[in-house]
């Protein structure tokens, strides 16, 4: 066995030391990130900032240090590519300001020739690529009928686009790896979810049924070589989202794994005879599970230089080289390009870390604690401490401290062991942080995230302030200085924060969150309508319905303004399509005609979160003077990381702590 090549920190490591992370190395441009290599192998791509924008940069295999950035984005930075299969191409997706219609872009490797493939206005989704057809790829558009996205086959060379199917009743569409469309998925106005299959002629017959109750954890992810049977994670009569290999033709399903506390995550499969490789599931952290033999002492070698969390990001078609991420909760993201060996294992070598700068300072590890709700369920939550203040077993506090419970969005999603930008900046600033896997998250079977349905601000809610008391209870958080904040889902939960429990926090930060459930409903997005009927079991009513109207009302923070008395600071992107700005808007007009202090922070060039990170940085930086003037911890003067943004402050300046924005060249060189 070859041994590792790694990388050199010891320098970096003997300097560590406990002063302000800056917030422009938290929350700043990575260094490289997203290294993926080409179908042939010879090529391993990344994103890296060119002129401060985010950017792909393509490099030999054998020599990335000659690698030549082939993208020119001068704006809001590109966020994910991918290698076309002619090996002569990269492929990615961008829109404008934040406004979610994504197009699609090539970039020739060779000549740098850049093409736009799709129209503006309109929005876009990769649908299907496949290594037998170089040239070509399935897309989805909308610009039929902004409800619905057909199916299109797209030249990447020529910018050719034919239609292959017009969608006007289907959630969802799947195809094969010969970019046949096989199957369809529709949600009846039961919420239960019927799966057709396509003849020849794209004719659609009903497969099987989805009842409402599994519809988050059940569907069709792949297909085998033969394309005759569909890997499926499926729930149904059982609690856990299971692996199954399916014959299409019969109907008949194997089981490959199931797991009894945690829906399975993800697979791997070999990306040319299509059998499955790796299963993985996630509790506390990702876990891996080997279901081929031929690469158990890949995985085991590869598990012994791992220090966090492995992802196999990418692959060669041959399945001989490999991009391995090790994902640690203290540390940047370390990428490799892995080389396997004919028999047993290969060698790993070491490409690089996405941010080196953290190297240079002192991070705290990431805590899985499970909370019981009052209820009894389990709640998987994630606890980071600053550096010094634990006793000995690491999981509780000398004293009490100030606390940030960050809340994460969706809320069909969850959150995740690793590393945190945001814990790891509160922490540095002294405060306990604790995020929460409250009901309604994904990934712990359908009777967790059932458990959701009809709770927002209720039972959701209950589970995050039982998560506050546990704290409290085990002394490590100070019960008069608790904060609530997050984005989206989370922006909602700390609005509810404030005017559910008032009492609970001592202030709240809001990112994109929405105000009223109402007008949530009648300002979302065209492209949501197939799916609905599910956005209305989640939250818990029909908003056409006078009893509709009514319950949602009941579950609106705006409702219940005059509640609040802590203070508020709010973050949105003006061309959010999902939580619209008028969900801020409408909630500081009331408290202004209330005379209830808020402060309210606009990005005109913003849209679901904050993606530019001049943008990103300079919101966090007014965040950081207003969690310390209320919660009491450290800060790093605002400096100028409010001058390249966006950021306007529509309300409430006088309701912030005095901020030092003084931004002259010296300040910038210290930045620098």
């Amino acid at each position: 066995m070859l041994s590792i090549i790694t990388p050199n920190y010891s320098i970096a490591m003997q300097t560590k030391h406990d002063s302000l992370i800056p917030r422009t190395v938290l929350f700043g441009n990575p260094d490289k990130t997203a290294a993926r290599i080409s179908p042939n192998g010879k090529y391993i791509g990344y994103i890296a900032p060119k002129d401060g924008v985010l950017n792909v940069y393509v490099a030999d295999a054998d020599n990335i240090k000659n690698a030549k950035c082939i993208t020119n984005d001068k704006v809001r930075g590109i966020r994910s590519y991918f290698f076309a299969y002619d090996n002569k191409h990269v492929m990615y997706m961008q829109d404008e300001a934040g406004d979610e219609n994504w197009a699609v872009y090539s970039v020739n490797i060779e000549t740098l020739e850049e093409k736009r493939l799709t129209a503006s206005g309109v929005r876009a989704m990769i649908h299907k690529v496949s290594q037998k057809f170089e040239d070509e790829i399935l897309v989805q558009m909308n610009s039929r009928d902004p409800r619905w996205h057909d199916v299109y086959r797209l030249n990447i060379k020529s910018g050719e686009t034919k239609l292959v199917y017009e969608n006007n009743e289907f959630v969802d569409l799947i195809s094969d790896d010969d970019l046949n469309l096989r199957f369809a998925v529709k949600q009846k106005q039961s919420g239960d979810v019927y799966v057709y299959k396509f003849d020849k002629e794209l004719k659609a017959e009903e497969f099987y049924v989805i009842p409402q109750e599994d519809y988050y954890t059940t569907g069709i992810i792949g297909f085998n070589k033969a394309n005759d049977k569909i890997y499926t994670i499926d729930s149904r009569d059982r609690d856990t989202g299971a692996l199954f290999e399916v014959d299409i033709e019969s109907k008949s399903g194997k089981l490959i794994y199931s797991n009894d506390k945690v829906d399975v995550s993800g697979l791997t499969l070999h990306p040319t005879e299509k059998n499955i490789w790796i299963v993985n599931y996630n509790y506390l952290r990702d876990e891996i599970v080997v279901i081929d033999d031929a690469i158990k002492e890949d995985i085991k070698y590869l598990k012994s230089i791992i220090k966090g969390d492995m992802e196999i990001i990418s692959m060669s078609l041959d399945g001989k080289h490999w991009i391995v991420a090790d994902s640690q909760d203290n540390g940047p993201v370390m990428y490799y390009k892995y080389n396997r060996a004919e028999k047993g294992a290969g060698f790993a070598e070491f490409l690089f870390a996405n941010r080196d700068d953290l190297n240079k300072y002192k991070l705290v590890h990431m805590h899985p604690v499970v909370i019981k709700s009052r209820d009894g369920l389990d709640l998987i939550s994630y606890l980071s401490l600053p550096s010094g203040s634990q006793k000995d077993d690491g999981l509780t506090t000398k004293s009490p401290l100030p606390m940030v419970l960050y809340v994460h969005g969706g809320p069909t999603a969850r959150d995740d062991w690793g590393f945190n930008s945001a814990h790891q900046w509160l922490t540095n600033r002294g405060y306990a942080v604790l995020s929460v896997n409250y009901r309604g998250s994904t990934g712990f079977g359908k009777s967790f995230i059932n458990a959701g349905n009809a709770q927002w601000a209720g039972k959701m809610h209950d589970d995050l302030i039982d998560a506050v008391d546990w704290a409290v209870q085990n002394k490590i958080a100070d019960k008069e200085k608790v904060a609530i904040m997050g984005g989206s889902y989370g922006g909602y939960a700390a609005l509810v924060g404030l005017t559910f429990t008032p009492d609970v926090f001592a202030c709240a930060v809001d990112i994109v969150g929405p105000s009223s459930l109402e007008t949530l409903f009648n300002t979302m997005p065209p492209y949501w309508v197939p799916a609905l009927k599910s956005m209305q079991i989640k939250i818990g009513a029909d908003h056409t319905t006078e009893e509709g109207k009514e319950f949602l009302a009941s579950r609106s923070p705006i409702t219940y303004v005059d509640r609040i008395n802590k203070p508020l600071l709010i973050g949105h992107g003006a061309n959010d399509p999902r939580v619209k700005q008028s969900e801020s808007d409408q909630i500081v007009d009331v408290m202004k005609q209330k005379n209830i202090p808020v402060t309210y922070v606009l990005y005109p060039d913003e849209g679901h979160g904050f993606a530019r990170p001049e943008n990103r940085i300079s919101f966090f930086a007014i965040a950081e003077r207003f969690l310390s003037h209320y919660l009491g911890g450290r800060f790093e003067d605002v400096g100028c990381d409010l001058k390249d943004s966006s950021i306007e402050i529509k309300h409430g300046e006088e309701f912030l702590p005095k901020i030092n924005n003084k931004c002259d060249e010296q300040t910038e060189k210290n930045q620098l």
